[in-house]
């Protein structure tokens, strides 16, 4: 049995992950909100719900006893703070493998237009993702960093993926491509291991989202 626990379960790529791991076989879901009733859907027989805030140090250390993975979905101003709380749940727990969702443009490897464009928008609260993630990597953890291009939700599972140091591609990716992605890394987790890797829809080059 691998015991998932996912942070700020009642998010909308949470819920794709949640989705694509109702009843797999050797998988056991904690699933971790501010507020319950956020849950997209009834919790799937293999889950248990536990509400509680990641910033709660007692609430985490409970719900981080004896799970294998982290899923982390979390934001927020205060999202250095949150990943902090989070490397320091999971070592006095002993748990080691880490999926942290940041965002584009952490890193200004947004190149052209489009980066200025992104910078624009949201530069300033890009600051404490970064300082998150330069936790995370700083850390002794096994992560893996998401970077999501603008998140839309169109059903469908079309990505490609660029690593730390490269130019990032595109504007855009659906929040199921991103779930993809995690549920990949949680079926076979040395995927994408002490990586930071960004997520984008093939082709959607331009100078800003097509919703936008």
């Amino acid at each position: 049995m691998s015991n998932i626990l996912i942070l700020g379960a009642g998010g909308q790529i949470a819920h794709w992950v949640i989705d694509r791991l109702t009843g797999a076989r050797g998988i056991g879901l904690t699933l971790f909100l501010r507020h319950a009733r956020k849950l997209r859907n009834k919790a799937p027989a293999n889950a248990r719900v536990v509400q509680g805030d990641v910033l709660d140090a007692a609430v985490l250390a409970q719900a981080m006893e004896g799970q294998d993975f982290v899923y982390a979905n979390l934001t927020g101003t205060d999202i250095d703070g949150q990943a902090r709380a989070v490397i320091a749940a999971m070592k006095a727990a002993h748990v080691k493998r880490l999926v942290f969702v940041t965002s584009l443009g952490i890193y200004d490897e947004v190149p052209g237009k489009f980066g200025e464009w992104n910078s624009t928008m949201i530069g300033e609260d890009l600051k404490p993702f970064r300082r998150a993630a330069d936790a995370i990597e700083s850390s002794s953890l096994d992560y893996t960093l998401l970077r999501p291009a603008w998140l839309q939700d169109e059903d469908e599972v079309d990505y490609e993926i660029t690593e730390k140091g490269q130019p990032f591609k595109g504007t855009e990716v659906s929040r199921r491509s991103v779930a993809d992605v995690i549920v990949k890394i949680i079926h076979s987790p040395t995927l994408y291991s002490h990586k930071s890797i960004g997520i984008n829809k093939p082709g959607s080059d331009g100078d800003r989202p097509s919703f936008y």
